[in-house]
């Protein structure tokens, strides 16, 4: 049976659920550590709400990410 190939996430938040789904620590595990209300986080997951930078940046620093905006061409 042939692989089949599966899309990396484009957006912020499907890029946040990819690494969240492929680590060992769980969504609430995360905002718990974070201090992020854990609802936010899984709002923003789904694609459904919205972090600040600064939530993101404890996320990051849970997750060992650094999260970086670039400007585009």
């Amino acid at each position: 049976m042939a692989k089949r190939k599966t899309k990396k996430p484009t957006t912020l938040s499907g890029q946040l659920r990819h690494i969240i789904e492929a680590g060992d620590l769980s969504r609430y595990e995360i905002a718990k550590r974070s201090g992020v209300d854990a609802s936010q986080l899984h709002r923003f997951i789904r694609g459904t709400g919205r972090l600040t930078t600064d939530s993101l940046d404890k996320i990051g620093a849970v997750l060992g990410l650094r999260f970086v905006q670039e400007k585009g061409e």
